[in-house]
């Protein structure tokens, strides 16, 4: 539990402002060009505390609480895509696979080294033939000393350049079907057999480490298993929806950055002798922008409060995929009438207002992360099925909200 009074909390979300807008964006001007962060970005990460600050206590961390650690993402996420995705996979996968699902000698020897970034990790899930779901063809099969023998390609693996281990799914009983087929491990990069396979830039988002995995009889033992065989698929998709959340507040925060840029180029932008932000068309655009601002923020700081009531409650998978599908819709709608509001202007690099057209190419990768909107609406519908579409109505009522 975090310990900071509301003072120091407050000055806390200011200083990880301060250096996001900040050092942040003077360090991203040399990414944009190479695709890879300087060792200043991880140093300066550390002597702000974003590797610690939703750490458990019992590992050197801050422990904040869920609706806290939102709340620090959403101010580091106004800054350039790629280190926001790499910032938001420290507070959130990068630790917590291997604290809930690790045997005790791996979270004695690894967990305390997440919070100075001497231990980083990747989520290596998707396939280029499996997608993202049980049908994936990487096999982790046990041989006859009792180790499992990994072998298959992972593809669009995140931050593999900075990372010393791989949390894996792959299928360890090949004769069943479904979710049941799979397992996770906890797989570490400098076994013989695992290769890296380059990947172009991005779109967006650059200096996040893309790369494809190769695995070629990479032998592990039966410690490096987390939770149990066929649990696969379980620990990725609880891991998954909180991750989710993180890339909805992520859309949050360059969502208020857009916002806040639009409002003061609308003052500033003066046609036939008046500021367009007198016309009526931009009032209007304004204040659909902030509405949709607000109920997405809405949804994540009760998603936060659910989670931090019960990380394994019955509403979070779905209410987590409903952040996410949420903030796409309103990172579409606020960065569209934030060019529309820019004019040309917005469409350049080095606006004087702001890192528009960067903005607009960071937010599009949020559509793919951790599954695409259909995926989302997938998630949504089969956990409405399954808890009858009526669990938040009776929330609402034992909130004493309606009478």
């Amino acid at each position: 539990m975090c310990k900071f009074s509301p003072e120091e909390f407050k000055a806390y979300l200011a200083e990880i402002r301060e250096v996001t807008e900040g050092p942040f964006e003077e360090l991203q001007r040399g990414v944009e060009v190479t695709n890879r962060f300087p060792e200043e970005f991880f140093e300066i990460s550390r002597q702000h505390n974003l590797y610690r600050y939703a750490l458990p206590e019992e590992f050197g961390g801050w422990g904040f609480t869920e609706k806290e650690i939102l709340q620090v993402q959403e101010e580091f996420s106004r800054g350039p895509g790629g280190m926001r995705m790499h910032l938001h996979y420290a507070a959130d996968l990068n630790w917590r696979i291997l604290n809930d699902y690790g045997c005790e000698e791996l979270r004695q020897e690894y967990m305390p080294k997440f919070c100075d970034k001497s231990v980083f990790t990747n989520f290596a899930l998707t396939e280029k033939t499996g997608g993202t779901g049980a049908d994936l063809h990487s096999t982790a099969v046990k041989n006859e000393a009792g180790n499992y023998v990994l072998n298959g390609e992972k593809w669009l693996i995140s931050h593999t350049d900075c990372s010393q281990f791989s949390y894996v799914i792959a299928v360890t009983d090949p004769s069943k079907t479904g979710d049941e087929r799979l397992s996770a491990f906890f797989v570490p990069m400098n076994k013989p057999g695992f290769e890296l396979i380059p990947m172009p830039h991005m779109m967006g988002c650059r200096g996040a480490g893309h790369a494809g995995l190769k695995f070629t009889n990479v032998e592990l033992e039966p410690k490096f298993l987390l939770g149990q065989e066929g649990q696969g698929m379980e620990i990725a998709m609880h891991s998954l929806a909180i991750s989710r959340v993180h890339i909805a507040v992520s859309n949050l925060g360059m969502a208020q950055k857009m916002l806040e840029m639009s409002i003061k180029r609308a003052h500033d932008r003066v046609t036939f002798g008046k500021p367009i932000a007198t016309r009526q068309a931009i009032k209007v655009k304004i204040a659909d922008m902030a509405t949709e601002i607000h109920a997405l923020r809405c949804m994540c700081i009760d998603f936060a409060n659910d989670y931090d009531n019960d990380p394994h409650g019955p509403m979070i998978n779905e209410k987590a995929a409903m952040c996410k599908l949420q903030s796409i819709n309103t990172v579409r709608m606020v960065s569209d009438e934030m060019l529309e509001i820019f004019g040309g202007d917005g469409y350049f690099e080095d606006c004087p207002y702001g890192p528009t057209e960067r903005l607009y190419r960071d937010c599009r990768a949020l559509w793919l992360e951790e599954g695409a909107p259909s995926v989302q609406r997938i998630t949504i519908t089969r956990d409405a099925y399954k808890n009858k579409g009526h669990l938040q109505y009776q929330d609402w009522i034992a909130g004493g909200n309606l009478k």
